[in-house]
């Protein structure tokens, strides 16, 4: 349309009655539409005409140009309707920028149509607890018993009907999983979706057949994952299903080609599916039902990915297909099978309860060692039925159960029985017990992290000389540090070398110090008990100290900490027969972390027996223990007695004992949580609402859940209590240590708030959302902190950069070096406040953790959540009101190794190889130690009279030398020199040059060795280093490991820390 400049002509063409004019209108307008669609849009009415008429022969061609002319109005939804009344002209496969904008509005309004018609059930729905709960609090405010409805409390200082209307904080929020919104549970959420439009049956299915031909061209060209990202997104899961199948046929179609790779493109969408579930997808309910639809492929895809299946089974707690697929790979007998049936149990310990292993090993067929491997689901029993009694576990179960996968997994359990194994077959399951019960990892690690040990003594050295022992808070500040320094390692040689500074320590801290050993032996199962025996409780002994009981007691938790089938008889007996109200706190603290999320009612009764005794110490202790004992199960009867209790007493540490009880058992509860935070949120008691935050943190953590964030920034503005604020801004941490990129931004205006308490809290969030990552950015924001006007924001500041530096050097964080110095500067430093010393005390404790052979890793090298490292944190950050609580921390610690068994469970000789430079990720250098120098000797004086003494005689002598230069002297005839004179002259020259050549080579010689290492130190590193099997390889160091072709390989692609089957 070369010279055109109006398309009024064109126009009136389409007024005209004949056809054919109107056809060849519309096709001069579609070849010019980006210059004539200012003219067009006025008469857009005429093609809408054209369009709605049936007999007109190119109504197609008239909808494609009002979409055009709509697109450049930017009425992209109009624009859309039309484009899909275009049919066929509308063409996708030379996509301009017209179509691929309305591509992407059509896929917009897919999800959105898609999302509305595919409901999902909260989890929370099935659990009726709201109904439960909501007679355990007092009416609010408004006279209501249920809060769920708002963020009003009688201790906010404004209300939220006194918010303009548009303000963040006075939305609304949806208490529960509202599929009537635009976008679903994600409504009101960023990405949220709009409401759909309204299309008739013709446009979707327009709409339908265009979504299907793009997901076509994704099969064809193995683009899978956009297909399931759509699918996902839509909650569309028969979309989803048909995108995994179709990939395990065209892998399977291509034969052996596709298995000579290292990981399959199966394999990786499968691990892609569940990243994506378990990272973004917000709503429980839909995760179970993701979760649920990958176990019931189990059957149809060809090769099936079992460890990304053990990770749902795991989450699902579906403990009877975890048991049956590991009785499957062993009864096909070959090795591989065998090694994967290996690497599978270390992956459901490494993730799993203890009651969920329990459960998967009552179900293994009976082996020799039956007896001794039943200890701890008897023990469990009648947990089991509690639960089955509250309903709690039907959420998880329920929407599987009536799929196939329920009935499959009883006929499989019922046809296994039936089959008699053979001896060879006990033997493999032997070996599967052993490693499920966790004895086996808990033994590799305590062999790595004695072996390796680099934990600097001078550095424990100075802290013991810098701080005064007689003040309690600097010698339980050394203890610390010395416990988590060598914590695992069984190096306890400080404390048996100081016996007079340990000796200092009274009352609680003798408790804390003796709980210290639990800590540096944590995991040596074998001696535990018998290291301790001195210190525990006795029938017949009364003269012993009962701090020394109490803290030994805590210690055995320690040592057994979340592995506790061999000890709970003992502790559980101990504790009932104690007396003294710090033994009942040591024994306590001990049952919980031995017990902890093993659900037993019967030590739960033990526990609740003791806490109606009203004693403040034990009070304390038996609330958090009965929080770590029903962790995660979300027991409304144990949550009835303990929100009664906390609200009979008037003892404030039993209620912050109870409130972190309550939050321990909504652990990962997320949605089933929401009616308690409520209802804790909402009371008068700042404790208790303390308690709902902590709720909030440990029910959505690693969740990244707006609704959460958004729930904490609003309290961390507007409670009253500087303890409820504190938290909020705290929490943000355990929300979304996922996304630790994320949190310096959310906290960087927290970090300069004119309250203490909230700088504190954002000090903390860094810390445990970037810990071990060495974040430049968190840095950043915690080395102004160092030096706040606050004491304990400084001290805050100086655990959270530890947390951050653990396992650093100087090549992977330049920083570290000035950090270290700087905690030994204020250590030694006499003017420093107690409460800084004391945090750095811990500081330089936390950052060699393990012998500098630990991080801190809330969740697991396989994607999981790290159960007994985010419950250790939590609990650690309470050290804020009861120092003994510090302990805690060593749960978070992981030791970062690689370590590989073979069939036998052994550990062989073989090598790997590292592709970096071996400075990048070695131990950083030991705290250098000033040698105590000898006194140099003094020079001797020179008085200034002996210097002008001899100026005078130096200007005498020049004075003569010029008198006897003016005496005319007689001349003498010039001495002849003889040959042999002038021979002896040139003789002695040279033999002189020769002797000072000969010397200046020694010299040479004797210097040249520093000066051919100064030459060679600038030279670069080699890339690439070998490294024994059971050696030191951090979590960023994994992407460069490499296994070179030998007689080990690894079962399973290398992205985890605990052992691996070679």
């Amino acid at each position: 349309m070369v010279g055109m400049t109006s398309a009024a002509g064109l126009v009136g063409f389409l007024s005209e009655p004949d056809n054919s004019l109107q056809s060849f209108a519309l096709q001069r307008l579609n070849d010019g539409i980006e210059l004539l669609w200012p003219e067009v849009a006025g008469s857009i009415d005429k093609m809408h005409a054209l369009y709605e008429d049936d007999s007109f022969p190119e109504r197609e061609l008239a909808a494609l140009v009002a979409a055009k002319v709509y697109y450049q109005l930017q009425e992209y939804n109009e624009s859309m309707v039309f484009a899909l009344g275009a049919g066929k002209l509308f063409d996708l496969d030379h996509p301009g920028e017209f179509e691929e904008t309305i591509l992407a509005k059509c896929f917009d309004t897919y999800i959105a149509l898609s999302a509305m018609h595919n409901p999902i059930t909260p989890a929370s729905a099935a659990n009726q607890q709201p109904p439960q709960l909501t007679t355990s609090f007092p009416p609010n405010a408004n006279g209501s018993a249920s809060t769920a409805a708002g963020l009003t409390s009688p201790t906010t200082p404004f209300s939220q009907s006194t918010l303009p209307s548009k303000s963040l904080l006075s939305r609304q929020e949806s208490t529960s999983f509202d599929p009537s919104q635009p976008g679903g549970g994600n409504a009101g959420m960023v990405g949220a979706h709009p409401a759909p439009l309204a299309l008739n049956r013709s446009i979707q299915k327009s709409l339908q057949a265009i979504i299907k031909r793009v997901f076509e061209n994704c099969y064809r060209i193995g683009a899978y994952k956009q297909v399931v990202g759509i699918a996902i997104e839509a909650r569309n899961l028969d979309v989803l299903k048909e995108a995994i199948l179709r990939a395990s046929q065209d892998e399977k179609a291509k034969g052996k080609k596709a298995s000579t790779g290292a990981t399959s493109k199966n394999e990786d969408l499968m691990e892609y599916v569940l990243d994506i579930c378990m990272n973004l997808v917000q709503e429980r309910g839909f995760r179970n039902e993701i979760l649920g639809l990958i176990l019931d492929m189990l059957h149809d895809i060809p090769s099936p990915d079992y460890f990304a299946i053990a990770k749902c089974v795991v989450y699902l707690d579906q403990h009877s297909m975890a048991s049956n697929m590991l009785r499957k790979l062993v009864e096909e007998g070959d090795p591989k099978s065998l090694a994967i049936a290996y690497q599978l149990s270390f992956d459901l310990y490494d993730n799993g309860t203890q009651e969920f292993l329990s459960d998967v090993m009552i179900e293994l067929p009976e082996t020799e060692e039956e007896t001794d491997s039943t200890a701890l689901p008897h023990a469990n029993g009648d947990a089991k039925k509690t639960l089955e009694r509250t309903g709690e576990n039907q959420p998880l179960l329920s929407e599987i159960g009536t799929s196939d996968g329920g009935p499959n997994t009883a006929t499989m359990v019922s046809r296994t029985k039936a089959k008699e194994p053979t001896e060879e077959e006990k033997k493999r399951f032997a070996s599967i017990r052993y490693i499920l019960r966790g004895t086996k990892t808990i033994e590799l690690n305590l062999e790595f992290l004695y072996r390796s040990n680099h934990s600097d003594r001078n550095i424990l050295n100075k802290l013991r000389d810098s701080l005064e022992a007689r003040n309690s808070i600097f010698h339980t500040g050394v203890t610390f540090a010395n416990a988590f320094m060598n914590c695992g390692t069984t190096n306890d040689s400080f404390f048996r070398d100081n016996l007079e500074w340990l000796g200092k320590a009274v009352n609680w801290s003798k408790f804390t110090a003796t709980a210290a050993l639990g800590v540096i032996h944590k995991g040596n199962l074998s001696q535990g008990q018998k290291l301790l025996e001195p210190y525990l409780p006795k029938a017949n002994n009364v003269s012993g100290s009962a701090y020394s009981q109490g803290g030994s007691l805590y210690a055995l938790g320690l040592i057994y900490s979340n592995h506790g089938t061999d000890v709970l008889p003992y502790l559980q007996s101990q504790f009932s027969n104690a007396s003294e109200e710090v033994v009942h706190h040591g024994g306590a603290l001990g049952l919980g972390l031995a017990g902890m999320a093993t659900g037993s009612e019967d030590i739960y009764g033990s526990l609740r027996t003791v806490l109606y005794s009203d004693s403040a110490v034990s009070g304390e202790a038996v609330g958090l223990s009965m929080g770590l004992v029903m962790l995660g199960t979300g027991d409304t009867s144990s949550l009835e007695d303990m929100i009664q209790y906390a609200h009979d007493t008037q003892h404030e540490k039993i209620v912050r004992g109870l409130a972190m009880g309550m939050a321990l058992i909504m652990y990962a509860r997320q949605e089933a949580a929401d009616e308690l935070i409520h209802g804790l949120l909402g009371d008068p008691d700042p404790t208790l609402r303390y308690g709902g935050i902590m709720t909030i943190a440990l029910a959505y953590c690693g969740t990244s859940s707006n609704k959460a964030v958004r729930k904490l920034l609003h309290v961390a503005v507007s409670d009253v209590s500087d303890d409820v604020r504190r938290a909020a801004v705290m929490s943000l941490g355990f929300v979304l240590f996922r996304k630790p990129g994320s949190v310096p931004r959310m906290v960087e205006l927290l970090a300069e708030s004119y309250n203490p308490h909230v700088r504190y809290g954002a000090t903390m969030a860094l810390g445990i959302a970037c810990a071990g990552t060495g974040l430049d950015e968190a840095i950043d924001l915690l080395e102004p902190m160092m030096k706040d006007s606050t004491d304990f924001v400084r001290q805050g500041a100086l655990i959270s950069l530890s947390m951050i530096m653990v396992q650093q050097n100087e090549t992977m964080s330049p920083k570290v070096t000035t950090i270290r110095k700087t905690l030994q500067k204020i250590i030694g430093d006499r003017h420093e406040d107690a409460m800084a010393k004391f945090g750095c005390a811990l500081a330089l404790g936390i950052i060699d953790a393990g012998g500098r052979n630990c991080t801190i890793g809330l969740q697991t090298q396989t994607g999981n959540l790290n159960l007994a490292a985010i419950v250790g944190m939590a609990v650690f950050t309470q050290y804020w009101y009861w120092f003994p609580l510090t302990h805690f921390l060593a749960l978070s610690f992981t030791p970062t190794s690689i370590i590989g068994v073979d069939h036998d469970l052994d550990v062989p000789s073989f090598k790997f190889h590292s592709a970096t430079r071996p400075s990048m990720f070695d131990y950083p250098p030991e705290h250098e130690v000033k040698a105590e120098e000898a006194p140099e000797k003094v020079k001797t004086a020179v008085l200034s009279t002996t210097a002008q003494a001899k100026r005078r005689k130096l200007h005498k002598e020049r004075q003569q030398r010029r008198e006897s230069m003016d005496i005319d002297q007689t001349p003498t005839t010039p001495k002849i020199l003889t040959v042999d004179e002038d021979k002896m002259d040139t003789d002695d020259e040279p033999s002189k040059s020769k002797d000072d050549k000969a010397g200046d080579k020694a010299d040479s010689e004797k210097e040249g060795t520093p000066s051919a290492d100064s030459k060679k130190k600038p030279e670069k590193e080699k890339v690439g280093y070998e490294l024994e099997n059971m050696s030191r390889v951090l979590p960023a160091q994994l992407k460069y490991i490499s296994f070179p072709g030998g007689r080990y390989v690894p079962v399973k692609k290398v992205c985890r820390i605990p052992p691996n089957i070679m």
